[in-house]
């Protein structure tokens, strides 16, 4: 079934896939972690101003990496779910498509939380540096689970 044949679900879930969207937005642009090395030294970080470091150090493949999993294939995974609970006339093989591309490279869009997850440790790990977590962190990893849970849904509506 198709979510739009619902109307108010399918306004639920375009709420909570803005709502997700305002979320990555913030994850992507506010500070995710302070790395405090020694006692004078603190570099803050959010995901945006770690990839323009990539960039700008020559880190090329990390930063496509980084860049594909953590920016691209979230703002893409909304984009086609909202499409696919907004638009009334797509058909059933077209949303199979859509569904069965989200399945594929959705979970992909994980890796970025492991990437977060490994510097952290690793830092916390370092003798001379310490990491302190920010809001930037829990409103990205709000965003990439408020999306697997639309996903859910979308899926579940869609047999």
């Amino acid at each position: 079934m198709n979510p739009t044949h619902h109307p108010r679900t399918a306004r639920l879930l375009q709420l909570l896939i803005g709502i997700a969207a305002l979320l990555l937005f913030i994850g992507l642009v506010a500070p995710i972690i302070t790395l405090n090395k020694f006692v004078l030294v603190h570099n803050t970080f959010s995901i945006l101003s770690g990839i323009y470091q990539l960039l700008e150090e020559g880190q090329y493949f990390i930063f496509l990496i980084i860049t594909g999993f953590s920016v691209i294939i979230p703002l893409l995974k909304l984009s086609v779910l909202y499409l696919l609970v907004s638009n009334t006339r797509t058909s059933s093989k077209r949303t199979r498509k859509y569904l069965h591309w989200m399945h594929l490279y959705g979970k992909w869009s994980m890796l970025d939380v492991f990437v977060v997850a490994i510097l952290v440790v690793s830092v916390k790990l370092g003798a001379i540096a310490s990491v302190d977590m920010h809001y930037g962190i829990y409103a990205f990893a709000g965003s990439v689970i408020l999306t697997m849970y639309v996903t859910a849904r979308v899926v579940r509506l869609s047999e």
